[in-house]
Formats: structure tokens, C-alpha cells, sequence
């Protein structure tokens, strides 16, 4: 029988590469057995919520058709709004993904005259289409609805008095981006997230706080409807899906906020009553029971690279000994060739696709080329083994994922290998 160095060997990783990342290892003990605990706590979190919903066998059954009375989407919701502490929530598979999931979350409880702020700087790129920042059809914008924006300071501190002058008449909802995006910023902690929300409130009380929480589900023991967030939203192929999950997301918080995106993504009259679930319920349920442990894999995964990289002089943000916030680990090469050739290792990981290339591509809703790495069970999953970022400086790579702990550790390793066999490090 092979040894495990031996088969990581007959997989691509020669003997300098293994050793190298298991003397990084040795030092991350403790870091790891912090992960665990803390997932610890929110599989429990999570079960406790199942069992008070009463989660029984019937809720895993299909519905059809106008899915009226679908009691598995009923109690799946109820599930939601405990783990999040919420008065409601809307998980559908209708939902196509995240940025689907924000953009219904703002054009139900925006309305023309009313203005949306973000205080953390420019959101996602595919969401500036959503509010009209770059032109596109049926955005906010064409709507009447106007953005104002207040940039971070440098460092990635709030700039609360110019976010206090922003805050004005027409100002209805309050945007924040948890996670960094394709940008270079620190992503927010649930506390500062809190902070901000608080200090918002204390100039308008009546404003909505809507965080997107994607890639932040259970990396901390407290979530951001916790701090004040009226609604938090996510894609369930991120990590509350548990890598089971095939498609959907949710949007959790006050009722009425709640019940503004149902009668959105339905129809007025109709609202959360309608959606038939088809078969999707058991991934949907069993996909969020195993999230908490799934997202501690990834997290590991993530402060790995984050040491590894950290030790041949790539900036990494957050770098190898800070607290983690989100799953995404950013790494900037500063020039093509090591983003493309990270992207390589971690594709040549996968257990889907191994086989391919990947190619920088126009990709909708993105103004630069994208390179996308994601050999996944299901397809553009990001809480699977994956690396994405667009082709223009400073070329820095966006790395998350991996269902397990085991292939987060091999596609990581497999990227160093990449990195070593092409000239871009040395061991």
C-alpha cells in the first residue's frame, strides 16, 4: 500500500513541494483546532434550529406545480430565520444565485426617489449592472433609484464623517459588503459590520441595513442579523449549501423586508405562497446541516495559502496570523503568469475537469476578462475547491473553497507545484 507522501507523489506533488507544506503545517495546530470549535458551536446552532422548526421526514418529500402548503420550504424557512435569528427568511430555489439573491433583496424594498448608500466602498462587480453604476437594463437606476457611495479609508477603516454627510433625506437602504470581492480590502468582522450598522442607525433610525453575507456563513460563531442587519443575503452554492445544494439563495430578516422580496420574486397577491420545491429540499436541508463543518474545511484551506504564499513575499490579504472573516483568500502576483498558473494548479485538484485548462473569458456582468478555476460537483459552486480573479493588475487571485479539509490541502499544494514547475518561486 502507498504511503501518503508516496501517493501525493504519484499525483503530482514531488517530495520538495510535500515536505514544504508540511513544515508550514506543523505551526498551524492551533489555529485549526479554533476552526474546529468554532464549527462546533454553529453545527449545533444549526441542529438546535432544525429541531425546534420540528424538521421531519416529510419535509424532504417533493412538491409541484404551484407548490402550495409546501411544508418542507415552510419549515426550511422557519430553519433559516433561527439559525439567523431573524422574523423570516426566503429560501428558494428560485433564487438563481447570489447576486440574483441581492438584487431582489434591493428592488423590492427600494422604490423610485429613493437612494441606496454603501458605505464600504464600490460592491461586487456584478452588482454595479444591478444599481446602474454601469449601464444596463432593468437596473435600479432605470428606476429612479440613485447610489451614492462612500469609499473606506486606507488602511480599511470607515470614514464615518463622510459616511454622517452622505446619510440624507432620500437615503433608504445602507448596503455592506462583507467579504472583499475583487478587491484588496480587509473583509468586515460581524462586530465592525455591527458598529457601523449601529452608527448608522443613531442618524436614521428607519434606514434598512442589508448585508451581503456571501462566503461569511459560520466562519464566526455571530452573523451580522445579530448586530442590527435587517436583512442578511446569500447564494446557497456558497457556503450555507454545504456543497449538496444545486442552485438557490436566501434572504433572512425583518418580516416586512422579507415579504417586500417575496412578493418580487413571485408576484404581488402571491408572494411567499407559491415555489414548488420539486426534489431539491434534502440538499437544500442536509447541505445546510453539514455547512458549519464544510466552511471550517475551507477556512483551513485558506490559512494554509495565506502561509504559504505569505512566506515567498505575495501579499495576502488576510495574511498568514490574522483572524478570518470570510473564506476567501486573496493573493496578488502582480503580473499574469501567476495568476494564470494558480489558477492551473487548482483546476488540475479538481475531481471534475481535471483534465482542462482554464482560459480567461468575457463573463457577464464583469468589465475585465475573468479566469475561473472550479472543478465542482455542481457548477460555479465557490464553496468547492475553486479560484477565480479578473485578468488586470494587480492580478491577484481570489482562492476559496474545498468540501473537505483534504482536497483544500492537495489543491493547495497543487498550486505551489504549478507555481515551482513554471519559475515563479523557489523552494
Amino acid at each position: 500500500m502507498l504511503q501518503t507522501a508516496e501517493l501525493y507523489k504519484s499525483m503530482g506533488i514531488d517530495e520538495e513541494v510535500y515536505a514544504f507544506g508540511e513544515d508550514i503545517l506543523s505551526s498551524l495546530k492551533e489555529r485549526f483546532e479554533s476552526i474546529d470549535e468554532t464549527a462546533q458551536y454553529n453545527q449545533l446552532k444549526v441542529l438546535r434550529a432544525m429541531q425546534e422548526a420540528k424538521v421531519s421526514e416529510a419535509c424532504l418529500l417533493p412538491t409541484t406545480g404551484y407548490g402550495y402548503n409546501d411544508l418542507g420550504r415552510e419549515t426550511l424557512e422557519k430553519v433559516y430565520a433561527g439559525v439567523f435569528h431573524t422574523e423570516d427568511a426566503l429560501v428558494r430555489p428560485q433564487i438563481t444565485c447570489g447576486t440574483h439573491a441581492l438584487a431582489l433583496a434591493l428592488m423590492s424594498n427600494l422604490r423610485p426617489g429613493d437612494e441606496l448608500l454603501s458605505p464600504v466602498g464600490k460592491p461586487y462587480d456584478t452588482l454595479e449592472e444591478v444599481i446602474g453604476i454601469r449601464p444596463s437594463k432593468g437596473s435600479l437606476a432605470e428606476y429612479g433609484i440613485t447610489y451614492r457611495q462612500v469609499d473606506l479609508l486606507e488602511g480599511g477603516g470607515f470614514d464615518y464623517e463622510a459616511i454622517r454627510k452622505a446619510i440624507g433625506a432620500k437615503t433608504k437602504l445602507v448596503t455592506i459588503q462583507r467579504s472583499k470581492g475583487y478587491q484588496t480590502r480587509p473583509t468586515l468582522s460581524v462586530e465592525r459590520i455591527g458598529e457601523l450598522i449601529t452608527f448608522v442607525k443613531g442618524i436614521k433610525p428607519d434606514v434598512i441595513c442589508m448585508v451581503d453575507n456571501c462566503y461569511g456563513e459560520f466562519v464566526e460563531r455571530l452573523e451580522p442579523s445579530d448586530v442590527g442587519a435587517d436583512m442578511v443575503v446569500g447564494s446557497l452554492i456558497k457556503n450555507p449549501g454545504g456543497g449538496l445544494a444545486p442552485i438557490g439563495g436566501y434572504i433572512a430578516g425583518r418580516k416586512e423586508c422579507v415579504e417586500n422580496a417575496a412578493y418580487r420574486l413571485t408576484s404581488p397577491g402571491l408572494g411567499k405562497e407559491v415555489g414548488a420545491s420539486l426534489s431539491i429540499l434534502r440538499d437544500f436541508y442536509q447541505g445546510l446541516f453539514l455547512s458549519p463543518t464544510v466552511t471550517a474545511g475551507a477556512l483551513k484551506g485558506a490559512v494554509f495559502a495565506a502561509n504559504i504564499y505569505e512566506h515567498f513575499g505575495f501579499p495576502v490579504i488576510p495574511n498568514g496570523t490574522e483572524e478570518r472573516y470570510d473564506i476567501i483568500q486573496a493573493i496578488t502576483f502582480g503580473k499574469p503568469e501567476g495568476l494564470l498558473a494558480f489558477c492551473r494548479g487548482i483546476q488540475a485538484a479538481a475531481p471534475v475537469d481535471s483534465f482542462v485548462t482554464p482560459e480567461p473569458w468575457d463573463m457577464p456582468g464583469y468589465d475585465a476578462k475573468v479566469i475561473m478555476a472550479a472543478g465542482a460537483f455542481v457548477s460555479g459552486s465557490s464553496i468547492e475547491l475553486s479560484a477565480d480573479g479578473p485578468l488586470k493588475p494587480p492580478y491577484a487571485v481570489y482562492f476559496q473553497g474545498g468540501l473537505t479539509w483534504e482536497h483544500a490541502k492537495y489543491g493547495i499544494l497543487k498550486t505551489l507545484q504549478e507555481m515551482k514547475n513554471c519559475g515563479m518561486i523557489r523552494l
